[in-house]
């Protein structure tokens, strides 16, 4: 069974509340968020009653039809110049299936950045994660291991000390190919959206490399 866990025991009754208050500030009703997340009206209904836990997947459905993250859904906003948080006070988020996603970064008001490290276990697949608001960026850092990244259908193989940047307005799914070896990456995400941004995609003339080197 798929779950979430947090390092700070949010409960699912209280998830399901965070969830619910995001979406009456947004003036959303169930069924307008339940399209824009791609979920039933029923599971969103479950997760919001706290009676169904989501997947770490569902769950960023629901975050990226609130045009947020997971980290806004899993803590309370943080204030102050400068925010510590200890390996034991962060957020991780875990899935049954072999990965688990840790937030490095705090909750700002009015801030939708999410800074995470995401371990993949041999083999794994995490999933397609939905197209976040237009103009929103995500960036990626592989630290060891070796991760599949698949953006609208093409696909860019990253090796230890890779990086990419992408318009995160695009379908993006995450893979360890490795049958032997766990992947560990970094991934900073700014899904604000920019209107002011012209949407372009990887597909479109490929990646810029330095040195003439591939990914």
């Amino acid at each position: 069974m798929q779950r979430v866990s947090q390092s700070t025991g949010l409960q699912l009754a209280e998830l399901g509340s965070r969830i619910r208050g995001e979406r009456q500030k947004r003036g959303l009703s169930l069924e307008e968020l339940a399209s824009r997340a791609r979920v039933s009206r029923s599971m969103l209904s479950a997760v919001e009653r706290g009676d169904k836990a989501p997947s770490i997947l569902i769950l960023d459905q629901i975050a990226t039809g609130l045009g947020s993250s997971i980290a806004r859904l899993l803590a309370e906003e943080e204030q102050g110049r400068v925010i510590l948080l200890r390996a034991g006070q962060q957020d991780v988020a875990v899935d049954a299936s072999g990965w688990e996603r840790r937030i490095l970064s705090p909750v700002l008001h009015g801030v939708e950045f999410e800074f995470m490290r995401t371990t993949l276990s041999p083999g794994v697949n995490a999933g397609a994660f939905l197209p976040h608001n237009a103009g929103s960026r995500e960036y990626v850092a592989v630290e060891s291991g070796t991760l599949r990244l698949t953006l609208d259908s093409t696909v860019y193989l990253l090796k230890k000390g890779d990086s990419i940047y992408y318009a995160g307005d695009c379908v993006h799914e995450f893979e360890n190919p490795d049958r032997r070896v766990r992947c560990e990456y970094y991934l900073a995400m700014d899904v604000t959206g920019h209107p002011d941004q012209l949407r372009h995609r990887l597909a479109i003339g490929g990646p810029r490399t330095r040195r003439s080197e591939t990914l």
